[in-house]
């Protein structure tokens, strides 16, 4: 009996390729850093601070802006606002949102003084690397033009700026007028028709600001002045500031007027599509953007060759004269943006709020008004008759 063994089956050692050029891609790709947080991404960095500075600048837009008391006055203008203004720096929106390209400026003209220096003490042959340094003639001959770019930038910015706050303050004083004129139409009766019209005048301002400006909850700033009916339909609806004033107008169809007291308080309807008109105008249509993109070149361009042309004079100087110029002028330049878009830097809860509080109080006191004055006439009257008694007398 021969007893035969099975071949011997040959052991191959695993193949590594390190030569894969995919090998060092999961160290450097943010999408694998995420997946496991101990490797450390330099990529994810770097798309990490810009991230984190634009949430900063974006959470800080949604925060309402209050209206000013006197005692907001009274700190504005207040001699101690530099020093408060500058121990705040750090928590302002337009300083942190500027961290990415103010630090990246000032990183690159951290490099250039180093490698100035390393030619400059025969670290690197200067044969092959030259000493990086210009002329400042050519910053002399364009930094009107910069500064010229700068305040047509913020110019534009700011008479957008202006016209949202006067569209918005016509829409704000359009709506107590068209509530002054239904809450004083005679006789007395249809109250729960003129009541319900009074909420929809109300609710106007409030539909157009959640309009305007993005994340607005509209349910939330409406649930205290409309019915849940009318709530429905208005989400429904795709433009809910044109959908409230149709429940405006249909509510004055219902009322009997005079033809003069109707065309008047259509005027006033009028008014608030103008507003939406102007609104969506300024929302849809920025400044051009080839002007806001040839200052932002304009501004990085400058930043990046300003060491060069500093150097011969500053030396290491270069670095924080570069942190101390980038940091004002792009500091200029980010309010002119932030004020492009004006709706979210005027304070639109504030004067909702106001407006409301106000016809509230007007039609808390409307009855007690009417009553005293009709009292006074007729006390009026009373004394004109008993006067011509006594002169007939």
């Amino acid at each position: 009996m021969s007893l035969t063994l099975p071949p011997l089956t040959k052991v191959t050692k695993p193949q590594f390729n390190f030569k894969s050029k995919h090998h060092f891609l999961p160290i450097l790709c943010s999408s694998n850093s995420q997946s496991n947080p101990s490797h450390f991404s330099l990529v994810s960095f770097l798309r990490w601070v810009p991230d984190w500075a634009d949430g900063v600048k974006e959470s800080r837009v949604r925060d309402p802006r209050p209206l000013y008391t006197p005692e907001n006055w009274q700190e504005h203008r207040s001699s101690r606002r530099h020093l408060r203004h500058l121990l705040t720096s750090l928590s302002s929106r337009v300083i942190l949102s500027l961290i990415p390209p103010v630090f990246s400026l000032t990183t690159f003209a951290g490099f250039i003084a180093l490698y100035n220096t390393a030619v400059s003490l025969a670290w690197l042959p200067n044969s092959i690397f030259p000493v990086l340094k210009a002329s400042p003639l050519p910053y002399q001959l364009t930094a009107p033009a910069l500064a010229l770019l700068l305040v047509f930038r913020t110019e534009a910015s700011y008479s957008r700026f202006v016209e949202g706050r006067k569209v918005w303050m016509k829409v704000i004083s359009g709506a107590g007028e068209l509530a002054s004129m239904v809450l004083n139409l005679r006789p007395k009766d249809d109250w729960s028709i003129r009541s319900s019209l009074i909420n929809y005048i109300m609710a106007f301002p409030v539909a157009l600001k959640c309009h305007v400006v993005n994340g607005s909850d509209i349910r939330a700033d409406l649930q205290n002045l409309l019915e849940e009916e009318d709530m429905s339909i208005l989400l429904r609806s795709k433009h809910r500031p044109r959908c409230i004033i149709e429940f405006i107008s249909q509510s004055l169809d219902v009322l009997h007027l005079e033809e003069q007291k109707r065309n008047l308080m259509e005027t006033k309807i009028s008014c608030f599509h103008e507003g939406i008109g102007v609104c969506e105008q300024i929302i849809g249509l920025p400044i051009p953007l080839s002007y806001t993109r040839l200052t932002s070149r304009f501004l990085v361009l400058w930043h990046l060759t300003l060491p060069i042309i500093l150097w011969e004079d500053c030396n290491w100087i270069v670095v924080p004269a570069t942190f101390i110029s980038a940091a004002s002028l792009f500091c200029i330049e980010e309010v002119g943006v932030l004020i492009e878009e004006p709706f979210p830097n005027l304070s639109l809860d504030e004067s909702c709020k106001q407006l409301h509080d106000g016809i509230r109080d007007i039609m808390s006191v409307h009855n007690l008004i009417h009553r005293r004055i009709h009292a006074k006439i007729k006390d009026l009257d009373e004394r004109e008759v008993s006067d011509g008694r006594l002169s007939s007398l």
